[in-house]
Order: C-alpha cells, then sequence, then structure tokens
C-alpha cells in the first residue's frame, strides 16, 4: 500500500521527524495535535474548551489534506494536564464528535512541550468507500481546471 504523509509545514515537523498525519491505504493517523493557531500561536491560553475546540479544528484539516472527514475518525486519544478539566475537554469533544462516537480515552499527563498547552489529542480515521457527491466531483473539477 502506498503511504502519504501529510505536513503542514511546522518547523518542528522536519526537526522532529514526523508527520502531522500519514495516510496508508484507508488508515490515517494523525499525530498528537495541540491549539496552534495558523500565526504558530497557542489559541486559547488558560482555557482548556477553547484549546480543544482549536486542536480539533487542526484535526479536521489534517484529515481533510489527507483525504477523510471527521466522520471516517474511529479513535481519539485526549492527553490533558489537568484531569479536573475532564468535563471542558469532554464537552468540546462532544460538539465534534457527538454523533460519530468514536472509541477515545483521557489521560493526565505530566505535561506538555509548553506548559501553557492544556490538550494534547491524536486521531485515526479509517475512509469507509463511499462514492463522490456530485457537488464534490463538480468542485474537484474545478480545482483541478485551476491548477492546469
Amino acid at each position: 500500500m502506498k503511504r502519504k504523509n501529510i505536513s503542514t509545514g511546522t518547523t518542528w515537523e522536519p526537526i522532529i521527524g514526523y508527520s502531522r498525519a500519514v495516510r496508508v491505504g484507508d488508515t490515517i493517523h494523525v499525530s498528537g495535535t495541540t491549539a496552534t493557531g495558523a500565526d504558530g500561536k497557542l489559541v486559547g491560553v488558560g482555557d482548556a474548551y477553547a484549546q480543544t475546540v482549536q486542536t480539533l479544528r487542526n484535526i479536521e484539516s489534517a484529515l481533510r489534506m489527507a483525504g477523510a472527514r471527521l466522520e471516517d475518525v474511529v479513535r481519539t486519544r485526549m492527553f490533558v494536564a489537568n484531569i479536573a478539566e475532564w468535563e471542558k475537554v469532554g464537552r468540546a469533544h462532544g460538539e465534534f464528535f457527538g454523533k460519530i462516537r468514536p472509541a477515545t480515552a483521557m489521560v493526565q499527563v505530566g505535561g506538555m512541550v509548553s506548559p501553557e498547552m492544556l490538550v494534547e489529542i491524536e486521531a485515526e480515521a479509517i475512509v469507509t468507500s463511499r462514492a463522490p457527491s456530485k457537488a464534490r466531483a463538480a468542485k474537484a473539477k474545478r480545482r483541478s481546471r485551476r491548477t492546469r
């Protein structure tokens, strides 16, 4: 099976030697992801709920780059700096995955790369075969014309 590494272009990916996500066949593994915004700064300093929302948006973006959707996620792992914040983290996770309901775990860890980081989440997805909708097919066709 072909392997596809997904990069978001952060300075840490080549230094540490990781990809934001890796797709092999229909399976996608998303690396531990935090609440880093597009500007490289942490979103939601001091707010576990806000950090979880941004983290899940980042995961959703990585999945899209790998050809998947949140609906394809079968497992998440949530790492929290303070387990007392579990309800805030869980509420945000539920807003994204309440209908999908992947297998998951939430554990408290001793620390993150930055003391301001309160949440880190990993995800695994399996892309189920689905016929492209007419709207998606038309959008892909327009996109391919622009890139020629």
